[in-house]
């Protein structure tokens, strides 16, 4: 009986322990960005879901910053820059790739008056 239960408690010391080491740690960054309508929001938010190590993106329209929590053993804040200039929008100080802010739609260029949704 002493031998089931100190299986037993191996075991799940074993299975915390892993559960534990699988728990990634994970980082808040927020960008300035050049968005500017919902449209803007939509594309930001479900372009950079997608990228390596991105966990949760929300674009705040009001002060237009983009909040954005990742594991950083996957990603780092330069990379992610780079995927927001890569979507066609600025990123602080990283300026928005020139071919994909071209492929925008009007509203969304940085050219355009800013409007509400």
């Amino acid at each position: 009986m002493k031998k089931i239960v100190a299986v037993l408690v191996t075991i799940l010391a074993i299975s915390f322990g892993s559960n534990a080491q699988s728990v990634a740690k994970t980082e808040v960054v927020k960008f300035k960005t050049s968005a500017k309508c919902g449209m803007c929001k939509a594309r930001i938010e479900g372009d950079m879901g997608k990228t390596k190590g991105v966990q949760k993106v929300k674009l705040d329209l009001s002060d237009k910053t983009v909040s954005i929590v990742y594991n950083p053993k996957k990603t780092n804040p330069s990379a992610l820059k780079a995927s927001i200039s890569k979507i066609g929008y600025d990123a602080d100080e990283v300026i928005a790739n020139q071919k994909s802010h071209d492929a925008l739609p009007d509203c969304c260029q940085k050219d355009a008056a800013a409007h509400l949704d």
